[in-house]
């Protein structure tokens, strides 16, 4: 998958969300947070824009990888471009702050979420 992204950025082959969203799962089962926000990102400034699937596998990809506060801040994308936010944004993200002892941010989820 991330192979295929690769080529099809460099011909500037349009293409649906599908293929990113499959990379940034590869980035996600394999521990590289990092890669995933760059799928994430080339994601965004193309015409087809990122969806639940997208923020949601970057969302865990941070949350696997210890980056709390990035998985926190994608919520806020998420919301700046209009994606509906799903039980799986929520339970990540809570999921990553777990996992450093970090409450307040939850708690502050679990509000929105009501």
């Amino acid at each position: 998958a991330l192979h295929l992204i690769g080529v099809m950025t460099l011909r500037m082959v349009e293409c649906s969300a599908s293929p990113f969203n499959a990379a940034i799962i590869a980035c996600e089962k394999s521990g590289e947070w990092e890669k995933a926000l760059c799928f994430l990102k080339a994601l965004a400034q193309r015409k087809v824009g990122s969806d639940a699937i997208s923020f949601n596998a970057a969302i865990s990809a941070c949350e696997k990888g210890g980056a709390w506060e990035k998985a926190l801040q994608l919520l806020n994308v998420m919301a700046q471009s209009k994606v509906d936010f799903t039980t799986v944004s929520f339970s990540a993200d809570i999921s990553a702050c777990e996992k450093v002892g970090e409450w307040d941010a939850p708690l502050q989820l679990l509000r929105v979420m009501e």
